[in-house]
């Protein structure tokens, strides 16, 4: 599949022109390996080094229509391996948006800073996600890019009142997309999409 194929069946699935937008504008083959290039179009999950993987197009999609993203949010993506997502976001936010990235593994933090280096609102942290990014918080918008069972209570506390976070629920074997609301300092179910597989979210502990 080449890009303008990608785009087309993206199209076909009725996700928001912003978001067609943003996969058009930022090239997919500049996050992956150079053996893998040629592969930079299909729809489906490539390794990216460290038992990682960038996702697949169409989840990452699911992902940023969940988030109802919008102009000038503060975002942060927990698990941001590499950047990938975090690039797609910084366009759909536009330059006054700020984005945060949050990776435990060394390697990936230091390709991922290379990869988004021409984008001026990506900042990339080397931490562990279940404890957030207290000092750039409150947050809008929080994306978590690796499975877990339940919502780190750090990122319930660092997301804005009314902010939304979109995470992959479940066990190894199987999860469900879900955006949550934090309505009265609590998170409300908005919407669960079954059926995706992700890697695990790995705390400092567990490396």
């Amino acid at each position: 599949m080449d890009k303008s194929s990608l785009l087309q069946s993206l199209r076909k699935k009725n996700f928001p022109e912003k978001i067609i937008n943003a996969f058009a504008e930022v090239p997919r083959e500049n996050f992956i390996s150079q053996s893998m290039k040629n592969l930079a179009y299909e729809d489906t999950p490539l390794p990216i080094g460290n038992n990682q993987t960038i996702s697949q197009p169409y989840t990452i999609a699911v992902m940023l229509d969940l988030l109802e993203l919008e102009k000038e949010q503060n975002i942060l993506e927990v698990g941001s391996g590499s950047g990938y997502v975090l690039t797609l976001i910084s366009k759909i936010t536009g330059e006054k948006g700020k984005v945060y990235g949050i990776e435990i593994i060394p390697e990936l933090v230091e390709k991922s800073k290379s990869s988004t280096r021409n984008y001026k609102n990506v900042e990339i942290y080397n931490r562990d996600g279940n404890l957030g990014l207290k000092e750039k918080s409150p947050f809008q918008r929080i994306l978590i890019s690796a499975r877990t069972e339940k919502i780190p209570e750090e990122l319930i506390k660092q997301l804005k009142e009314n902010g939304i976070i979109v995470a992959p629920i479940g066990n190894s074997y199987s999860q469900d997309l879900i955006s949550y609301k934090k309505i009265k300092g609590k998170l409300k179910i908005q919407k669960r999409i079954p059926g995706f597989v992700f890697v695990p979210l790995i705390g400092k502990e567990e490396k």
